[in-house]
């Protein structure tokens, strides 16, 4: 791809911002369990990224009509509810320094994400990041979720800037198709481990977490190839 200064950062949320995929998985394999169904590591590790209808989607189609959805639903929200009440939501390692290189260099941010937009809010409320992020563009704005572009293209809109000229940082294979699909060149900080493959392979970029993000933001804005 053509080295250059890009004009515009877009950042994905859970999992990229917020450690926040380890609570969800938490609470949905304890509603799981509490309703009789086990699944393994794995299948749980398939939804990162995903909207709350592909979850519930594919929880459907792993257990089968035997599950209880609405059950379900409201079990796992009263698990993740109590513990984020309690913990808070960390922040991942490395965000304010990519914020740092953003303001010095004066580029525009906002936020992308497939969770709804109270619920966006009220997770950056938990974790301290309230007023950070100026635009929010979350899945009930727009037609289709992650992995359909309809997020990154919006917040480049709200950006105004070409999403050509957009780096969407992402951490789940959903968010890489999405922004691969966009037209943006993307970041993928794999937030599962091992990272998956397809992603790895397809994102313009790898990289290990927001440190090594903000120090590539910082030499590329810098010293364009």
């Amino acid at each position: 791809m053509t080295e250059r200064r890009w004009r515009a950062v877009i950042f994905d949320m859970d999992g990229l911002v917020l450690d926040s995929e380890p609570t969800y998985v938490q609470a949905w394999r304890a509603a799981a369990d509490e309703l009789g169904f086990a699944m393994p590591a794995e299948f749980w590790d398939s939804l990162s990224g995903c909207s709350g209808k592909t979850v519930a989607h594919r929880l459907q189609e792993q257990c089968g009509v035997g599950l209880n959805l609405e059950k379900f639903q409201q079990l796992s929200s009263d698990y993740w509810f109590a513990h984020v009440q309690q913990h808070g939501i960390a922040v991942k390692p490395g965000f304010f320094a990519v914020l740092e290189v953003l303001s010095l260099y004066r580029l525009p941010f906002c936020l992308a994400t497939n969770s709804a937009l109270a619920a966006a809010q009220q997770c950056l409320a938990w974790a301290g990041l309230t007023d950070v992020f100026s635009y929010i563009v979350a899945g009930d704005m727009v037609a289709a979720a992650k992995p359909a572009p309809d997020v990154f293209l919006r917040a480049a809109a709200e950006l105004a800037q070409p999403v050509e000229d957009c780096l969407v940082l992402e951490d789940s294979p959903t968010g890489v198709r999405a922004a691969l699909a966009s037209g943006a060149s993307c970041v993928f900080v794999p937030s599962i481990q091992p990272a998956d493959t397809w992603s790895a392979e397809h994102a313009d970029f790898l990289m290990v977490d927001l440190q090594q993000v903000a120090d590539f933001i910082s030499a590329r804005q810098h010293h364009p190839l």
